[in-house]
């Protein structure tokens, strides 16, 4: 009599595990439209077969620890271009991820935040132990937003990791991940190494 229910689990944690993977690809559905629609965007269409993503792993997907950090000074962040950005350390986050602890730090970009469309954007920038075999040498990025701060927490999905605009062409200014956000650990989430030919911007 005890099979039922624990098929029935079985059943549901499955549903589950393919709704989330549905979730994923709608999400990298519109990443991938997003290159077509912007006007500065480094790929055509055409590039878009070149782009490569780990499997949906929900493992990946944390609650962190928020720390607001306070009387942070502005500093200006290097980019792969050899200028810089202005930046200031908003918050410290904490998790445990495949019994690792990690703390990351969350930035806030000086020009968007004076921009109305994101002045709640938090910006995530990461290097990890798959950089130069399976994902992009320069690390990755994820988005986050002050809004989605609730009791303390904010939820961390490295599925939705990103590569740099660098890591498909050059002439772009995308900010270097500082090395307190350089993991000791891989992250087999997100986006891999684009497979195209770097392109040159004009």
């Amino acid at each position: 009599m005890k099979i039922l229910p624990i098929l029935l689990l079985f059943i549901s944690l499955n549903t589950l595990a393919q709704s989330y993977s549905g979730q994923i690809a709608k999400h990298r559905d519109s990443y991938k439209q997003d290159f077509i629609k912007e006007s500065n965007s480094p790929l055509k269409e055409s590039d878009l077969q070149h782009l490569h993503f780990y499997e949906a792993d929900s493992m990946y997907k944390v609650m962190a620890k928020v720390d607001i950090l306070k009387n942070e000074k502005i500093f200006k962040m290097p980019t792969y271009d050899g200028t810089s950005k202005e930046f200031y350390r908003f918050a410290k986050v904490s998790f445990n991820l495949n019994g690792t602890p990690i703390t990351l730090t969350l930035y806030k970009n000086i020009a968007l935040a004076a921009n109305p469309a994101y002045r709640y954007l938090l910006f995530l920038p990461f290097t990890d132990q798959t950089n130069q075999k399976e994902t992009y040498g320069g690390g990755r990025y994820i988005d986050l937003s002050e809004k989605e701060i609730k009791n303390h927490q904010i939820e961390i999905d490295f599925n939705k990791a990103y590569n740099p605009y660098c890591a498909y062409s050059d002439g772009y200014r995308c900010p270097v991940p500082p090395e307190e956000n350089d993991l000791p650990v891989e992250i087999k989430a997100g986006e891999k190494q684009y497979t195209g030919d770097k392109k040159h911007k004009n």
